[in-house]
C-alpha cells in the first residue's frame, strides 16, 4: 500500500472517531427532556398549593361546659326541739315572708316549767333586793349579799334557757322564699332528723359549673355566661360572680358561680344547663383547622419558605369549629399552606396561590 493510501485510510478512521465522540452532544442539546438544569422542568415539577398569611386577630372565644340550676338560697326546714305537731301555718308552694311562722310545736311542758322558774326568779329578785338592803346596813355579810346575788343569777339564767326553748316551738321562716312539698302533718312526732319541708329562694339562680385548667386564667368575676335548660327554649344569661380558690386535683377543672334573675319563675332548681362561658377578647394567631396536622406528639403544619415547604411543630390554644390558635410555632406574617398538606413532603417544590377567604375567616 502506497504511502498516499494509508494517508488517507488514517484521515478516514480520524473522523469516524471524531463524529462518534460528537453525536452524543449533538443529540442531547437537540432534546429539551434530557437536560437536568432546564427552568421549563422544574415549573412542571412544582405542586401548585393554596396559601394564607397568618395575621394576629382579636379572639374572643366561647368555652362549652355542663351544670346544675341552684336555687339562690335552700334550706330543709326541720324542729330544733322534739315534740308533737300542734299546727301547721303554711301551704306547699306558697310564698312566705322570712319571719313567718311555718309549724308550731306543742310547748305545755315547756310553759309549766316557765312558770315555775319565772316564780323561782322572782322569790329570788325579792331575796337579792332584801340582802342588798341589809348588806347597805351593815346587817349581813357581803358573803351573804354575794350568795343571794349568785342565786338570782342562777335562776333568771335557767328562764331564760326555757324560753329559749318555747321559742324554738315555733319553727319560722329563714328568709323570704317558697315552700316545698310538705313531709309531716299535724299531730306527727318530730325531731331534729325529720324534714318537715323545704323553703327555696327562686327570686335569683345559680348556677353551678366547671371549666378546663387551661381556661382559668381567661375568666374572673363579672365575665357573662349563656345558657340553656331542657325545660325551656330560650336562652338565659348569667354573670360569674365567684370562683373557686384552688383547681381541683382529680379533675384539672376549676368550679364556679354564676347568677342569674328568675322574677317569672322560669328556671327551677335542679336543672341541667349547658353553658357557654365567654372568654375575655385577646389579640391571637389562628389558623384554618383543616391546615392542621395531628401528630402523636402534637401537632404541625406545612409553611412556604423560598419556594419549598417547610414542616412546622406548633402548640395548640383555644380551639373553635373552624379555626384553632396557635400559640407557638408561627409567626404574624408566615405563609401557611392549606391544601394538599397531605400529599406535602418537607423541602417539596411548591407554587403558591393565595386563598383570600380562608385568610378572611
Amino acid at each position: 500500500m502506497s504511502t498516499k493510501t494509508k494517508r488517507t485510510v488514517l484521515l478516514l478512521g480520524a473522523g469516524v472517531v471524531l463524529i462518534a465522540l460528537t453525536l452524543p452532544k449533538i443529540i442531547t442539546s437537540g432534546n429539551p427532556g434530557t437536560r437536568s438544569n432546564n427552568p421549563a422542568l422544574s415549573r412542571d415539577q412544582q405542586m401548585d398549593v393554596r396559601t394564607v398569611v397568618v395575621r394576629a386577630e382579636k379572639l374572643g372565644g366561647k368555652v362549652t361546659a355542663v351544670g346544675t340550676v341552684l336555687s339562690n338560697e335552700e334550706v330543709d326546714v326541720r324542729s330544733q326541739v322534739s315534740g308533737q305537731i300542734e299546727r301547721i301555718s303554711f301551704k306547699e308552694g306558697a310564698r312566705v315572708k322570712k319571719g313567718n311562722v311555718l309549724v308550731k310545736i306543742n310547748d305545755d311542758e315547756l310553759q309549766a316549767q316557765l312558770l315555775r322558774a319565772e316564780s323561782r326568779l322572782a322569790i329570788a329578785e325579792q331575796q337579792a333586793a332584801r340582802q342588798r338592803q341589809l348588806f347597805e346596813k351593815k346587817f349581813v355579810s357581803e358573803e351573804e349579799y354575794n350568795s343571794a346575788m349568785n342565786e338570782l343569777n342562777v335562776v333568771r339564767a335557767d328562764a331564760q334557757l326555757i324560753k329559749a326553748q318555747v321559742e324554738k316551738t315555733e319553727i319560722r321562716a329563714p328568709f323570704d322564699g317558697t315552700i316545698g312539698l310538705r313531709f309531716v302533718s299535724e299531730g306527727s312526732y318530730v325531731s331534729p332528723a325529720i324534714v318537715i319541708t323545704t323553703l327555696q329562694d327562686n327570686s335569683r339562680m345559680k348556677i353551678d359549673f366547671t371549666i378546663p385548667e387551661k381556661y382559668a386564667a381567661e375568666v374572673k368575676v363579672g365575665d357573662g355566661i349563656t345558657f340553656r335548660v331542657q325545660t325551656r327554649p330560650e336562652q338565659f344569661e348569667a354573670k360569674i360572680y365567684s370562683m373557686d380558690a384552688r383547681i381541683n386535683q382529680t379533675t384539672r377543672t376549676l368550679r364556679l358561680r354564676a347568677l342569674t334573675s328568675n322574677p317569672k319563675g322560669l328556671l327551677l332548681p335542679g336543672s341541667f344547663a349547658t353553658i357557654e362561658v365567654i372568654l375575655n377578647e385577646r389579640s391571637a394567631l389562628t389558623i384554618p383547622t383543616y391546615a392542621l396536622i395531628p401528630e402523636l406528639k402534637g401537632h404541625r403544619v406545612f409553611v412556604y419558605r423560598h419556594g419549598i415547604a417547610e414542616s412546622q411543630s406548633v402548640e395548640i390554644g383555644t380551639r373553635a369549629e373552624e379555626r384553632v390558635e396557635i400559640t407557638k410555632g408561627l409567626s404574624d406574617g408566615d405563609t401557611l399552606i392549606i391544601s394538599a398538606i397531605l400529599q406535602l413532603r418537607p423541602g417539596a417544590a411548591v407554587r403558591p396561590q393565595m386563598d383570600r377567604q380562608a385568610g378572611a375567616q
